[in-house]
């Protein structure tokens, strides 16, 4: 289970934004695309599942499943290049069949797969985005620093 820690900056009936510092596991998140940049900096806003009932200020800990991670990059980098060897081997083969040369019909199969891939990622991933199990949730609600201790404002 991959976690992050944050900063709740706002809350809605089901969910919380949360304030974040990009990271690297920024890259392979499917929620990526909702979450936003602030000011050019590395703080992002990410919309998570509100499972531990946190309230604006709080400072939290979100969590998103290993297992679905591992599914979301199989779909986003190996899939596009897996249909395009597979459309390429079809052209391949069928370019003689049809009378084309078969290296040339062999690129536009090829290509012409490697696009409908992303066509088909694309419509995938708004599925994935509205099951929860591929969306971030706030698991646990980390104590917070009184304010006029040396430790408040202090990021673990």
């Amino acid at each position: 289970m991959a976690t992050e820690q944050g900063v709740v900056v706002k809350v809605d009936a089901t969910t919380a934004w949360v304030k974040t510092v990009k990271s690297g596991a920024c890259q392979g998140c499917t929620a990526r695309g909702t979450c936003h940049a602030m000011g050019g900096s590395d703080d992002r806003e990410v919309e998570a599942l509100n499972a531990a009932g946190a309230a604006v200020g709080d400072r939290i800990v979100m969590s998103f499943e290993t297992s679905s991670l591992l599914k979301v990059t199989f779909l986003l980098y190996l899939f596009p290049i897996l249909v395009l060897l597979a459309g390429a081997l079809i052209g391949q083969k069928l370019g003689p069949i049809l009378d084309f040369n078969a290296s040339a019909f062999s690129a536009i199969v090829g290509f012409a797969s490697f696009l409908g891939a992303f066509k088909f990622i694309k419509s995938k991933a708004n599925q994935l985005a509205q099951k929860d199990e591929y969306r971030p949730k706030i698991i646990r609600i980390l104590k917070q620093p009184p304010e006029s201790s040396p430790a408040a404002g202090i990021r673990e």
